[in-house]
């Protein structure tokens, strides 16, 4: 089950169905099955928010993930994602918005099937495995 919803925003992902198909198709090319994944879209107040209450980090971020999963190869988790932070990373980096979205969706999927982006070589990584979900689109 996938789901997509709103906390202290007013936001309605363009194209959910497709999106639907285009998250699954790609667990699916990693290997694993969507159990349950929350996707909640919200400001960047409320993710600090979170940031500061579960992580112990006080600043702004364009998504946090929570892994729920509790067997291999199948995916449970929420996925907060901040549309304040989205707008303004497609600004910064000359993509419009869509695109960006659906960057941070597959990003926070692909952490949850175990890519990481703490090293530079693993942001490499994580960069090339997002751009080729992204031409699946």
């Amino acid at each position: 089950m996938l789901n997509f919803f709103s906390e202290d925003v007013d936001f309605s992902l363009p194209r959910p169905l497709k999106t639907k198909k285009w998250l699954k198709n790609t667990s699916e090319s990693e290997g694993y099955e969507i159990i349950e994944l929350n996707y909640i879209f919200c400001s960047d107040e409320y993710l600090l928010e979170i940031n500061k209450q579960y992580l112990d980090h006080d600043y702004f971020t364009d998504i946090i993930t929570f892994d729920n999963s509790e067997e291999d190869k199948q995916l449970e988790g929420d996925i907060y994602i901040s549309i304040d932070r989205v707008k303004e990373n497609a600004e910064t980096f000359h993509a419009d918005f869509e695109t960006e979205l659906r960057r941070v969706l597959v990003h926070g999927l692909l952490h949850l099937v175990g890519y990481a982006d703490a090293s530079e070589e693993q942001k490499s990584l994580m960069r090339a495995k997002e751009n080729q979900y992204l031409t699946l689109f």
